[in-house]
């Protein structure tokens, strides 16, 4: 399945074979991405990334996570998915990450508009989150952007590299509020 989020950009759901760009893109984008992403530093080979892709491809439907690579002009930039999917109480996080080259473009706004319309459309979700680590100025403006409210902040919510708890600013929109 492919959701169209405008003509140059699309969100393609993972497949086995996307597991080497993906890879690719944290290998070379440490730095980056390794201060915000906890699995950055334990994604060591192109097999650590392939058993991830592999666990989302085969989940059980009842399970089924939907994970996309965010694709522009053909490109892989970065992931965006929906996760910890609660279907009796219809609710679900997102969470996202943008290769280095692709930021600052409106990319990631968009990806999350149009994964935001998915949920509360096709899937019928009430309420999605998002929570971002509170010194990720860049990731907290895309809910921001989009009408989320911040409901607060989790404190110590995420182990980060160097075994660093972070505070996380968690936001949320429901479907009534458009």
């Amino acid at each position: 399945m492919n959701l169209q989020v405008d003509k140059n950009i699309v969100l393609k759901q993972l497949e086995l074979s996307d597991a080497p760009d993906i890879f690719n893109t944290i290998d070379t984008q440490r730095e980056h991405l390794g201060p915000w992403l906890p699995f950055v530093e334990t994604t060591k080979q192109l097999s650590d990334t392939a058993a991830f892709v592999e666990s989302v491809v085969n989940s059980p439907k009842d399970r089924l996570e939907y994970t996309f690579t965010i694709r522009v002009n053909g490109r892989m930039a970065g992931l965006i998915g929906l996760k910890d999917i609660n279907r009796a109480n219809r609710k679900t996080e997102i969470g996202y990450w943008l290769s280095r080259e692709f930021t600052d473009r409106g990319i990631m706004t968009r990806s999350v508009r149009t994964l935001c319309d998915f949920a509360f459309r096709e899937l019928d979700m009430n309420r999605i989150q998002i929570k971002c680590a509170l010194a990720n100025i860049h990731s907290r403006n895309i809910p921001q952007r989009l009408g989320f409210k911040l409901e607060g902040i989790e404190r110590a919510g995420e182990l980060l590299t160097g075994g660093v708890f972070t505070d996380l600013a968690v936001y949320s929109r429901l479907k009534k509020d458009g």
